[in-house]
């Protein structure tokens, strides 16, 4: 088995707010120009401000011809797998192989009952979430033949999958659980949290129980990236690229400072990839200097 790490890489969040439809669109060129990796999407049906995650990554996938799309991360009891299986090879074969599947188990029960969703325990997340790892690989492993699965909270009897993905779809979990991180280990493919929620000292424990789960598999637990969400705001020197109030769990500085610390974090706590997130001020003017100071900062620094 080979140990080395997966290579950096770099993503833009992209806000799926229905305020400006045009703004989306031009933070994915910026990216998709800019040799980003990625661009990925939080998913909140339930919040009238914002547009469905699914119809804009499938928007944002067909206007670029590059980078990566995922949901960050999408919401699974809203989402039944088998359609989400469905719903994800259709669209890397329509994007050329670039589709990415960002899932998570759920977590604002109120907004997911209210659109006819189910209230999950969290034992009871964790049950469905896994139904749903089994469901995924199943269908594209499947697909040009038949598929049954009996879970707990998820059952297909006697599906017939395709088309198939244009290539192996990689699978990110969105969440932080002990068991959830080991079930990431045995059978996915890598990890998105955010900084503002996890500090790095916890990253220390995932990277842990992550590598036990991969290793309980037999799985090779290098080849499991570890993703990291950063919110914050990269200070340009100017009004509207500086913002007040925000505590020490976001990122704040200038290209000097964002650059240092995602290289702390590569080699300290083996975060992989990277994703901006910013939260205040001038969002496109900042997403523009990072796709063009600091990630080719930090790539000349590995290099």
């Amino acid at each position: 088995m080979t140990e080395e790490r997966p290579s950096i890489q770099f993503g833009i969040a992209i806000d799926p707010a229905a305020a400006d439809p045009q703004d989306p669109f031009w933070r994915a060129r910026i990216a998709d120009e800019n040799g980003v990796e990625l661009i990925t999407c939080m998913d909140h049906p339930y919040n009238r401000r914002l547009f469905d995650t699914w119809t804009l990554l499938t928007a944002l996938a067909t206007s670029t011809g590059r980078v990566h799309v995922a949901g960050n991360v999408l919401n699974l009891p809203l989402r039944p797998p088998a359609m989400l299986a469905k719903q994800a090879a259709t669209l890397d074969v329509l994007s050329n192989g670039r589709f990415e599947m960002g899932l998570g188990a759920g977590g604002v029960w109120d907004g997911i009952q209210a659109f006819g969703g189910p209230r999950r325990s969290p034992a009871e997340a964790f049950g469905a979430f896994r139904d749903a790892l089994h469901i995924l690989r199943g269908m594209w492993q499947n697909a040009g033949g038949s598929f049954t699965y009996e879970g707990d909270y998820y059952q297909v009897r006697g599906a017939r999958p395709g088309p198939a993905p244009a290539h192996p779809i990689p699978i990110w979990v969105g969440a932080a659980g002990p068991r959830m991180m080991n079930l990431l280990g045995r059978m996915a493919d890598g990890l998105l949290v955010s900084r503002n929620y996890h500090p790095p000292r916890r990253l220390l424990e995932f990277n842990r129980l992550i590598d036990e789960g991969a290793a309980e598999a037999g799985r090779d637990p290098h080849a499991i990236r570890r993703g990291y969400n950063l919110m914050g705001v990269l200070d340009l020197g100017r009004d509207d690229t500086r913002a007040a109030g925000l505590d020490e769990n976001y990122v704040q500085g200038d290209a000097a400072h964002w650059t240092a610390r995602i290289l702390e974090w590569h080699d300290d706590y083996r975060q992989d990839t990277f994703i901006f997130w910013p939260v205040a001020g001038n969002q496109s003017i900042q997403i523009e200097a990072f796709a063009r100071d600091v990630i080719p900062a930090i790539r000349q620094a590995l290099s």
